[in-house]
């Protein structure tokens, strides 16, 4: 996983929790934005209701009056039953005349200064609007205000008033509501936010768990192993399609190894044929020649017949063996070795690898007694033999010469490294030492190292080197040390 992203399990966790958070919050705001709403309407139809009923009192007071029903006899109309009005509706009644001035009021003052006149917009949309009925919304002291303009009219329908009614918006009895609502609301959803996830969790874990097994197996696909296919039960049609498409690819890819396989046999076998018949041509040669001249030169008289006899014998021989040794090396190379489940200490096998030399400079070096390793212990001293015979050779033209044999243990790892002083590997031979048939010597098949890498990765090894021309180099083989368990003691040859 890239830094910084989350997985996918992860995102549909989360997905699903703001998925509830975000419908919670949603459904909160539309229900605040609803009642708001409700408020402002239940108060406009209230004001409108009130307004109404006033108006007919005042209606019927205009119809039975004695006064005259003009605007400088509304306040000797409405002298006392003005707060008749008020007290009936419980809301304040103003009257003014045509030009806004106050001609009555029910109380002294609606405000703290109370007003006398009416403002000129106001004055202005009552006149012109088309029902004659001006609402103005206007707040004072932290408190809503809807106030509301409206004509008087004689029994000729002639406006001879303007009827005010300040009403206040008193919004605590639906803020109550709200408040238990969202209250109620919010119990609710910590409820679903807990059910959400408990079930966000174990689906994701099973909308995931498909996938990881998936990419388990994609990580665990090798070439140079059989892969098995991936069987998931009631998979969903979208992992059915990726299993069913990795399966397939399963089986091209175990089909295109076999033939990689076979070609590189068939190329490394042609490789060996082909070193074979050179190596084997260099003896023949010279024996053809030795046979051709004593057939020439071969005289049952001749006194040193013996003599010659011999001298042809020892040169055969010495061919025959050459060819020998050659059949020897490339049977040794062509022989993989068997993983055989032996139980050594490595630390004793190397020492007893290096008793076959006697050359001084060879210094053994292990600061643990024992390191416990599979292998098949013939191999292992093979493996050293010829690493440490490397060395020797790539020394023996060094004035003061070393070779140092150390075995250690590093995270799980058994080391052997192999050290020396000598003329070191040049940069254009680095990329082939381990190549059959590559050798820098004289003689020799240059077989040495390619058998001994063939013989580490075998038993799940690797081997490595560092080098410098005129300074030395270093063979570091690492084998996968042991698990120790309580029947050590007793697998481990005690040699």
């Amino acid at each position: 996983m890239k830094k910084g992203k989350f997985s996918l399990r992860t995102r549909i966790f989360f997905s699903m929790i703001l998925l509830v958070l975000g419908a919670s919050i949603l459904i909160a705001a539309v229900t605040i934005y609803q009642y708001r709403e409700e408020a402002v309407n239940y108060h406009r139809e209230r004001l409108e209701r009130k307004e109404d009923a006033i108006r007919a009192s005042i209606n019927y007071e205009l119809r039975q009056t004695s006064f005259e029903v003009i605007t400088k006899n509304i306040p000797l109309i409405f002298r006392n039953k003005i707060y008749e009005i008020q007290d009936i509706h419980n809301l304040e009644v103003i009257l003014f005349d045509l030009e806004g001035n106050l001609l009555k009021s029910s109380k002294a003052s609606f405000f703290e200064e109370p007003s006398h006149k009416i403002s000129e917009h106001v004055l202005e949309g009552l006149k012109y609007s088309i029902n004659k009925k001006y609402v103005e919304r206007f707040k004072e002291n932290n408190q809503n205000y809807l106030s509301s303009y409206s004509y008087i009219t004689d029994n000729y329908f002639k406006p001879i008033a303007i009827l005010n009614l300040p009403y206040i918006e008193d919004d605590d009895f639906i803020n109550r509501e709200l408040t238990d609502f969202l209250m109620k609301l919010g119990e609710v959803y910590l409820f679903m936010i807990l059910i959400a996830i408990i079930l966000s969790y174990f689906l994701s874990k099973h909308i995931t768990k498909s996938l990881n097994a998936i990419s388990e197996k994609i990580k665990n696909t090798r070439l140079d192993k059989a892969n098995k296919k991936i069987d998931i039960q009631n998979a969903s049609e979208e992992i059915a399609t990726v299993v069913t498409a990795y399966n397939n690819m399963i089986d091209e890819l175990e089909n295109s190894a076999a033939a990689l396989a076979a070609n590189e046999r068939e190329t490394a076998w042609r490789e060996m044929a082909k070193q074979v018949a050179h190596e084997i041509k260099n003896p023949l040669t010279p024996m053809r020649l030795t046979v051709q001249s004593f057939e020439r030169k071969f005289n049952p008289e001749d006194p040193k017949i013996l003599e010659k006899v011999k001298e042809f014998s020892s040169t055969m021989i010495q061919q025959i063996d050459t060819m020998g040794s050659i059949a020897s090396a490339f049977s040794t190379y062509a022989n993989m070795p068997a993983q055989k489940d032996e139980t050594l200490n490595i630390v004793k096998i190397t020492k007893l690898a290096l008793d076959i030399f006697n050359e001084e400079f060879i210094q053994f070096i292990s600061e643990e007694k024992e390191i416990i390793v599979k292998l098949d212990r013939t191999q292992l001293i093979r493996i050293i033999t010829n690493l440490v015979k490397n060395a020797t050779q790539s020394v023996s033209e060094i004035a003061n010469p070393f070779v140092k044999v150390e075995v250690l243990s590093k995270e799980n790892q058994a080391l052997i490294t192999v050290t020396d002083n000598g003329i070191g590997i040049s940069k254009e031979n680095k990329s082939k030492i381990f190549e059959p048939k590559f050798t820098t010597k004289s003689s020799g098949m240059g077989l040495g190292l390619a058998m001994v890498k063939n013989i580490v990765e075998t038993y799940g090894g690797s081997i490595s080197f560092t080098s410098q021309e005129g300074k030395g180099t270093i063979f570091t083989v690492t084998f996968p040390i042991l698990v120790e368990d309580s029947n050590f003691k007793t697998a481990t040859h005690d040699i």
